[in-house]
């Protein structure tokens, strides 16, 4: 009733490796021979048969390592899109709700938030083309290179973008996901599996206790003393590190009430967890704090989340116990403090006199800035409007370090 395949690895004079599941097999004249998923036995032994059950010959050097094109590939992604854009399914759902009972920072609105950010800049077609027409990606490369990432959790998919590049560039992604955010990028990419099976070649997940192994290069993203860590571990092989990065906001005093509605945004958004999330504010000296304070008082209901309140009232206490000046509008805790990581539920800011003397100051701390909102024009920085530093492009590579260049170099 089966084809059985004994001892396949002593045939081939390489390991072959084998994906999930296929859509379709091929026999000796090129045609669909059958629809069922390639089984491995108990014994280790393959099987494959037809929709009759009837034994099949194929030719297997056609069916090793089918890869999906690289047009291929943009239509999944784009596939991708509308189904966020939708809205999703029951599986999304469940995700989504899943993700929040294991992490309560995961609010279902900030994931959405995030899913819907994804879907705009990272999956719409017109920009995936135009980003992939500046690189020179081999379109029907099957993903030979295993590439290791390490993915934080601080915000829902902060590491998206690396899996995105790693697929798009044709290598195979062995992701070691943070315990924060288990759930969503597996089902994103599950879902691409059910459109095309083949796709399920270029994605590998490292188990919870398990190690990254047999990569030829890394991508990871951590704090600073973890970052210090990965350098060691990883540190012979082709990398990207990152560490500790933060946003921050050049005000001049003339925003208006509109604008700094829009900064809330970039200090609240995620809780103020993520990278591009405003942490340090720049105002000139005699800045009048009033009118950000009640404007900002929009988001109080910030308040209301347990763990963010937990965190703003243990640092209120412990400003007033140690008598440190600071504000506060009732969601958002201000301190002047020239460290550019402040901490859950506050904001630091710092005086300049003028835009020479702030441009030398900025220019020490390139290394620990992930980007800049404002409308005040910096020598040594792009510039993003209000409310903008939560929407990253394609072209917006974390810590500057230009992630599908490195890969497509490999």
């Amino acid at each position: 009733m089966f084809l059985q395949l004994v001892g396949w690895y002593a045939v081939w004079p390489k390991k072959v490796h084998f994906p999930p599941y296929f859509a379709h097999f091929i026999d000796r004249s090129g045609a669909t021979a059958c629809k069922n998923p390639l089984r491995l036995a108990k014994n280790g032994h393959f099987f494959v048969s037809d929709a009759t059950n009837q034994p099949v010959t194929f030719n297997f050097a056609l069916f090793y390592q089918l890869p999906v094109l690289l047009n291929e590939r943009i239509h999944l992604l784009v596939t991708l899109g509308h189904y966020l854009r939708s809205g999703g399914d029951e599986d999304l759902e469940q995700a989504i709700l899943l993700s929040f009972a294991e992490n309560s920072w995961f609010t279902e609105s900030n994931t959405r938030q995030a899913l819907q950010a994804l879907a705009l800049e990272f999956l719409d077609e017109e920009k995936l083309r135009h980003w992939t027409a500046h690189y020179p990606i081999k379109s029907d490369a099957a993903p030979d290179k295993s590439i290791g990432l390490v993915m934080a959790g601080n915000i829902p998919l902060v590491g998206f973008q690396d899996w995105l590049c790693v697929f798009v560039s044709g290598h195979r992604a062995q992701i070691k996901l943070s315990d924060k955010d288990k759930r969503l990028l597996p089902l994103l990419i599950k879902k691409m599996g059910e459109w095309e099976p083949k796709s399920l070649d270029y994605t590998v997940f490292v188990a919870e206790t398990g190690r990254l192994s047999n990569f030829d290069a890394v991508i990871a993203t951590g704090s600073n003393n973890t970052a210090r860590y990965f350098e060691q571990y990883f540190g012979r092989y082709p990398h990207i590190i990152r560490h500790n990065r933060n946003a921050i906001a050049v005000l001049n005093g003339h925003e208006t009430s509109a604008e700094i509605l829009d900064l809330g945004r970039d200090i609240f958004s995620y809780f103020g967890l993520g990278c591009r999330n405003v942490s340090k504010l720049y105002v000139p000296i005699g800045y009048a704090f009033d009118t950000l304070l009640e404007t900002l008082h929009a988001y109080r209901e910030m308040a209301n989340h347990n763990k963010y309140k937990n965190n703003f009232d243990y640092n209120f206490t412990l400003f007033i116990l140690n008598q440190m000046p600071h504000l506060n509008n009732g969601c958002l805790l201000l301190r002047e403090d020239p460290s550019l990581q402040a901490r859950i539920a506050s904001c630091h800011y710092e005086y300049y006199r003028d835009v020479a003397e702030l441009n030398d100051l900025l220019a020490t701390k390139i290394n620990d800035i992930q980007c800049v909102v404002g409308h005040v024009a910096l020598r040594d920085y792009q510039i993003l409007p209000f409310g903008k530093s939560q929407e990253p492009t394609l072209f917006d590579y974390p810590d500057g370090v230009d992630a599908m260049q490195f890969l497509v170099g490999l």
